[in-house]
Parts: C-alpha cells; structure tokens; sequence
C-alpha cells in the first residue's frame, strides 16, 4: 500500500474545502493501493516558518516542526486539496512546505484545485514550481473544480458530477502509478 497524505490546504474560518477533501478521500478508499491519512493545516496550525536552519539540514528546534516532519516523512504521496485566493495559492499552504525539505523530496502529489470561473487552476499551476523546488513531482493527473460552492449541499457535502468523479478515478490511478514508480527513487 502506498502511504499518502491528504492535505487540507485551506485555514480560513467557513472554509469549503473540507467538503472537498471529504469527498477526495472518499474516492481514494476504492483506491485499495492506498493508505490515506488527512492531514488538516487549520488543525496542524503551523506558524510561520520559525526555524533558524535551513530545512535542508534537519536540524528542527521547534517541537510544532518536529511532529510535522514526521507527518510528512514517511509518506510515499500526497494530494493536496487547495482553494484559489486572488490568483494564486494559500499562504498556510506554501508555508507548510517551506517547513521541511528533505522529507518531500522524489514523491508524487495529486492537485484537487478549485476555486471560481477558473477551476483554482492558476493557484495548480503556480504551486508546481514551489513543489518542483522541493523535488515533489507533480503529477499530470488532477481534478479541477470550477464555481465549486455549487456542488455544496444543505448538509455541507460536496456532491460533484460525473466528470469531477472520472477526473478523480483518473487522478488515483496516476497517484499510484507514479507513487510505485518513485519509491525506488527514494533507496
């Protein structure tokens, strides 16, 4: 089984993205190849990077970075669900990576964006650089949800349809097919 990490990007109170992150990890349990675990930022409740050593060195002072780090370290992926704020991604989001370095390094991760007219594409496309420079791999696989509140329901789930659930099939599919591909990357 592959041990991956859903993470919850959005923090802001009346956030809808734990509705998408629901529903993402129920999709990922027909997955039987993976082992999900959610990891909610608003619950991790990282502040901002507050170490003085370079990530690179693992030299972790603060004890909220050491539990982190071993969140994220024996992870084999990830998929991160983010919303899209002012064209761009979420500030608790690429502070959570900065936190770290060698503990994401050679391992696939899946983008569920969403967001307004553009689906949060353009928060997909501006956090692959920051994923690339700490040797995540983004897959091409992904899911994007364009005026999401709409598939919000009374009770607050997200129901999507048929091509939000075919793009999520696809996207475990790719998750575990690049997850098994990477782990001989990682020796």
């Amino acid at each position: 089984m592959l041990n991956t990490k859903l993470i919850i990007a959005s923090t802001r109170p009346g956030r809808k993205g734990a509705a998408v992150a629901a529903w993402i990890h129920d999709v990922a349990k027909e997955h039987a190849e993976l082992d999900l675990e959610i990891l909610d930022l608003a619950k991790i409740n990282l502040p901002f990077l507050d170490e003085a050593n370079h990530p690179r060195l693992q030299q972790y002072e603060q004890q909220h970075t050491k539990d982190w780090s071993a969140k994220i370290a024996p992870a084999e992926a990830f998929i991160i669900v983010m919303p899209e704020y002012n064209f761009g991604f979420n500030a608790p989001l690429k502070n959570a990576i900065d936190f770290l370095y060698r503990e994401w390094q050679n391992k696939p991760v899946a983008l569920v964006s969403y967001g307004g007219v553009s689906a949060g594409l353009r928060a997909a496309q501006m956090i692959k650089q920051v994923l690339s420079a700490v040797s995540l791999v983004p897959i091409p696989e992904a899911v994007s949800i364009p005026q999401f509140t709409q598939f919000i329901n009374e009770e607050g789930r997200f129901v999507p349809n048929d091509m939000m659930t075919k793009s999520a099939q696809g996207m475990m599919k790719g998750l575990v097919k690049w997850g098994e591909m990477m782990k001989g990357l990682r020796g």
